[in-house]
């Protein structure tokens, strides 16, 4: 099982002089969008960027309407290449996963006519009436929870890690699409319980092509989506890491080309400090160059050993970066990890 994570970030190049750049959230920001479907393993190891949408928006008109496509295809087009990947691909099984913005009756219904060739796994945004005129979420806590499932949240801004425990339930339903048709899903329902004072509980509603009968079926679906936030991690690496809306270049074609090199780095990188914290002693040969792993222990003036590990390159060239390396300062992040790589390949 492949995840596709799909999602949507914004670079802000507010008082650069780029042809070609939009307004963002703001008017009068200028910038552009980055909408990447990106490939991770059910235990969040990065695999690369399989697509990608970039585009800027125009200005409202008079009549306070944007011209142009509409925004809200991009999820629909990307479950289609993913769809067009699938068949060369026969024994993997691809899960297009996304957040909100993508619960469109449209998107699940071109799914189903193209008999979901991948499967797909979205929060769902509206409590639709039921063909019995029931509520969806209320219809699918109706009766039992199914079980409770228990994981640690990582910590945050603004917030300390901390455990999460949830009761799940399930349902199999018929939601009303277009034109009378309708489309089979499940509609699941994640509903933390024993929240600490002062804190929200989390609660996730998902729908899904893929049948949940069982408290283990459901809760590989919710530890599926909660892989969701790899793509804003993969975010962060593009933008604080390699620092793209630093660019300083006259044309938005111009960007658009420096992006798709700059996605394939941010892949890079979020992929070494994966394995670098999960698999630290795999042999440093296996992700990088072998100038690369020399270089790094020139900088500290002295040779390489013959099988360094993956965690000692990476800790060598993040101290070129900034890192520190004491004991409070834990692992490399992305931002000293790019930074020494580019002294170390220079």
């Amino acid at each position: 099982v492949v995840l596709c994570l799909q999602d949507t970030t914004e670079l802000d190049f507010n008082g650069q002089h780029a042809e070609g750049l939009g307004p963002l959230s703001y008017e009068r920001q200028r910038g552009m969008y980055v909408h990447p479907t990106y490939a991770v393993t059910t235990s969040r190891v990065p695999l690369g960027v399989l697509d990608v949408w970039m585009w800027a928006r125009e200005p409202k008109g008079e009549d306070g309407k944007r011209p142009g496509p509409k925004e809200s295809m991009r999820w629909i087009e990307g479950y289609e290449r993913l769809a067009e990947l699938a068949p060369k691909l026969p024994s993997t099984r691809l899960v297009y996963v996304a957040d909100r913005e993508a619960d469109m009756m449209q998107l699940m219904e071109r799914a189903q006519d193209l008999g979901c060739p991948v499967d797909w796994l979205l929060r769902a945004a509206q409590n639709r009436a039921l063909p019995n005129g029931d509520k969806l979420w209320a219809h699918t806590t109706g009766g039992e929870a199914l079980g409770q499932i228990e994981f640690t949240i990582a910590a945050r801004p603004g917030a300390k890690a901390r455990k999460v425990r949830q009761h799940l339930w399930a349902r199999r339903v018929e939601l009303r699409g277009n034109n009378d048709t309708t489309v089979i899903a499940t509609c699941i329902v994640a509903r933390e319980v024993d929240t600490p004072p002062g804190i929200k509980p989390i609660e996730w509603r998902l729908l899904t092509n893929r049948c949940a009968t069982n408290l283990a079926e459901t809760s590989e679906l919710i530890d599926w989506y909660r892989a969701r936030w790899e793509i804003e991690m993969f975010f962060n690496v593009l933008k604080n890491g390699c620092q793209v809306e630093d660019l300083q270049l006259g044309a938005i074609e111009r960007i658009e080309r420096a992006l798709a090199l700059y996605l394939i780095v941010s892949w890079r990188i979020a992929h070494l400090v994966r394995m670098g914290r999960t698999c630290p002693e795999l042999d440093a040969k296996l992700f990088f160059d072998p100038d690369e792993i020399q270089a790094a222990y020139l900088f500290q003036k002295t040779l390489a050993p013959p099988n360094p590990s993956l965690n000692e390159v990476i800790r060598l060239i993040a101290k070129r970066g900034g890192f520190l390396g004491r004991k409070r300062d834990g692992e490399p992040g992305a931002k000293t990890l790019w930074e020494g790589l580019c002294d170390v390949r220079a």
